[in-house]
This record gives structure tokens, sequence and C-alpha cells, in this order.
């Protein structure tokens, strides 16, 4: 059996809660990558069972604190538990989306499965989930049903830390011709080979919905609008206009498609543009919106490019803030997991300044609840969305 043992720091974390061992609290490895391992304490005590990495600064990720090793039952349960849990959200639905299964989060590291109309894309970013990709593959099809399509979208840039090469195929089915998916009243479409994630931007799913309420009736600027799914919901409730703004074209096409599918082409405007640079020029301009959504690509992915990611978003909401009308609000979001929920209200007080406009804090919420937020694994708890109501 494949084991590692921790030192007296990775046992007290360990058992403190937090289930990642970091590289420099493994004193000893018998395993081979991707391997589930024995995890023993200094004293030779059997701590549970995780999945190591020998490439990864996270060596290993706890799977269950059981004496017992994991087999394919332990697998498929850790599946059924979450597709129950999004079953009593009212989120799996056959023509919807959601994230079936979270990962780490979900008790299976590394390993991320979304559900669009009928097609599974699984995306690994583990040495250990890499070898648990084809028992999940039959998982899903034992307990869903034969699905349109499964596809693996495994070309995160996360695989370079694990010595992993990346990976798109269609593992079963096939893919037709346009996947479209429903939200609510919401049509849009989803590119699942070669859209950002897995194709869509999931975990926005809530904040969409609060940022179109705001919106009834006035303007929206929708910065960094990837596919203009905030824009399009905000114009289906009632928007009298909607600008998006990004650097990528075939971005601004999709988002142009999902307008004309919604019925709202009428309303929603499309610009390629350096983004940061745009802000600054319509502020100059005079230009003014009753909603500004910013929902930029992480700033910081590690704690090492934290302090560029703090200067990043303070200009980036200042030049936001300068585009709100008296009486509007701006809604910001973050999903830099080093940068915690406190300290990005803190960037945000800070960018207020900056502005020279009173702005307060209305709500801060999360991902939707289909991405799991583990108690005790706060890098789970990745996204911040601020609701800002903005006065001179």
């Amino acid at each position: 059996m494949s084991r590692v043992r921790i030192s007296g720091r990775g046992r007290r974390r360990l058992e403190g809660g937090h289930p990642w061992i970091f590289a420099d609290d493994v004193t000893a490895t018998e395993a081979q990558p991707g391997d589930v391992v024995a995890i023993h304490a200094p004293d030779e005590r059997v701590l549970g069972h995780g999945l190591y990495s020998s490439e990864s600064k996270i060596r290993v990720r706890l799977i269950t604190r059981d004496e017992h090793a994991p087999d394919e039952a332990f697998w498929c349960g850790r599946l059924a538990r979450a597709l129950a849990a999004r079953r009593r959200m009212g989120l799996f639905d056959p023509a919807g989306a959601c994230r079936v299964l979270a990962g780490d989060a979900d008790g299976v590291p590394g390993l991320v499965i979304d559900h669009y109309a009928g097609v599974f894309v699984l995306q690994s970013g583990s040495q250990g989930s890499d070898r648990l990709r084809d028992v999940f593959v039959s998982a899903l099809l034992a307990q869903c049903g034969t699905p349109r399509a499964i596809v693996d979208r495994s070309d995160a840039s996360v695989r370079r830390l694990e010595g992993l090469e990346k990976r798109v195929e269609v593992l079963r089915g096939e893919l037709p011709e346009v996947l479209e998916v429903r939200e609510d009243q919401l049509l849009y479409e989803v590119d699942v080979l070669h859209g950002h994630k897995t194709g869509h931007y999931l975990d926005q799913r809530v904040n969409r919905r609060r940022a179109a309420e705001l919106a009834v009736g006035g303007d929206m600027l929708d910065a960094f609008s990837y596919d203009g799914l905030f824009g399009v919901r905000a114009a289906l409730a009632g928007a009298r206009s909607v600008l998006c703004l990004d650097q990528s074209e075939a971005a601004l096409e999709r988002a142009r498609r999902n307008a004309e599918r919604n019925g709202v082409s009428g309303k929603l405007r499309c610009e390629r543009v350096d983004v940061m640079r745009d802000l600054r020029a319509r502020a100059e301009s005079g230009a003014r919106f009753a909603v500004v959504v910013v929902d930029p690509p992480a700033f910081a992915k590690n704690k090492a490019e934290l302090a560029g990611a703090e200067r990043g978003y303070r200009e980036l909401n200042a030049r936001a803030l300068r585009l709100v009308d008296a009486g509007g609000h701006l809604v910001s979001a973050s999903c830099s997991h080093a940068v915690r929920a406190e300290h990005f209200v803190q960037l945000l007080a800070q960018a207020a300044t900056l502005a020279r406009r009173d702005v307060y804090l209305e709500d801060l919420l999360g991902a939707s609840p289909d991405h799991s937020a583990l108690m005790v694994l706060p890098e789970s708890s990745y996204l911040k969305c601020a609701f800002m109501r903005v006065d001179d």
C-alpha cells in the first residue's frame, strides 16, 4: 500500500481540519504519482487517505479520514452525494447547467464536472484526478443515463504545476453543432471545447440575477463581459440599454448571438476594447450608467501576485466608480482565491476614496451554491461579488 509520513506540523494542520498537506510537511514517501496514499503521523498512526502528487506544492489532498483505503464504490458514492445535493438545490435541470462536482470541496480532489444540457464536461487538475477519470466516466453513465456527450476538458494552466500535459477530447457521444442552455428565462450557448473554464462561468448565476434586478429601467455597462450574460440577463429583466466590453471578439460574437436568441439584440451593443483604458476614457468623457459590472479575470493566482492584484483591483474599481450615476450601483467581482473577502472589501473602500465617491456596500455574495464551499477549505470560497450603491 502506498503511504506518506508527515511532520508534526502537518499532523496538526490535518487534525485541525484543513485537507491539504504541503511538500514541506512530508517526511517520507513510498508512492507513485497520483496514488491513493495512507497518511501516517510521526508516530505511524494512520490519519486517513489522500491523493498524492509528486510535483505540486500541495503534496497530498485528503480524501477520507477513515483507516480504510477508498475503492470504486467509494468514488461512486461521492458522485451520488454531489448529484443529490444539486437536485435538492433544484439546479440539476436536463435543459440547464450546473457544477455537478466541485473538486476538493466535494471530496474528489482535483476533479470538476460540469453539466450543460445533457453534456458532461470533466476537468482534471491533478495527478490523482487523472487516474480517476475513467472511474467517474463510468459512474456518470451509471447514475445519469446516456448523456449527449462526455468531454474531457483538462487544459487548465494548473496542470503545469502537476507535470501534466493539457488534454481536450470527446470521450462519449457527439457534441451538437450549437449547445444551448436554459437558465430560468435566459438562453445562452456554450463552447465546451474552446470557451473559458469548462465553457462557461456557472459560478455567477445568482449574481447575474441580482445585477439584472438593479438595472431595470436603466443603462448597464458590462465590463469584461465575456459572452455577455450579465448584460443579456439585464436586458431581459428590463434594462433600457447594455454596453458589453471585452478584448475577445469571439466572446463578443457569442454575446451578440445570445442577445439575438433572447430577443434583446436591439438593447445590447458590444465593443472590443482594452477594458482598463476604455473605462478611463469613458469616465473622462462624462459617460454615466445606472449599473456598472466589472468581472475581470483573476488578478492573483497565488500569494506572490497579491501586491500587483491589489493595485489592479483598486484602479479598476476607481475607474468603474467614476462611471456610475448618483444613486446607481457598481457590481464588482473577484475570482482571485488569494484575495480573501474582507481584503477585497478593503480594496473597494480604497477605490471609493480614489474615485471621490460615497459608496455603500449593500451585499457581498459568492458563487452559486453548486460551487461547493467547504468550511475547512477557505480556498474553495474563491468568488466575491460586491453590490455597492454609489452617491456623490
